[in-house]
């Protein structure tokens, strides 16, 4: 088992920059894949980021490419999602969640555990 908390959320303005963390305990964080997930309002969730178990491979949603930066801290057990450049668009919860598998997934349902959620409100 691990537990997910996510933080850093916030209110900013558009063009502004906001560092997201997700802190694990609990079993060996090293052993999990990790992923970013958003929700907007009244849409669906989706992928923003992910990042391989141990760190070389960092994979990306395109409306996010080139302003997020995803990464982790084994020895902190924490990852981490730098968000620059913000939009309004980019209003929503987000959610970061793990895997027992070396490789990531774009797909929800291939994560076993997930955070609460760190709202992110981006203003225009």
């Amino acid at each position: 088992q691990v537990q997910l908390v996510e933080s850093g959320g916030g209110l900013v303005q558009a063009g502004g920059s906001l560092r997201l963390s997700c802190a694990a305990s609990g079993r060996t964080f090293g052993s999990y894949a990790v992923g970013w997930f958003r929700q907007a309002p009244g849409k669906e969730r989706e992928f923003a980021a992910a990042i391989r178990r141990s760190g070389g491979s960092t994979y990306y949603e395109d409306s996010v490419k080139g302003r997020f930066t995803i990464s982790r801290d084994n020895a902190k057990n924490t990852v981490y999602l730098q968000m620059n450049s913000l939009k309004p668009e980019d209003t929503a919860v987000y959610y970061c969640a793990a895997r027992t598998s070396y490789f990531v997934s774009r797909r929800q349902d291939e994560y076993d555990y997930w955070g609460q959620g760190t709202q992110v409100t981006v203003s225009s």
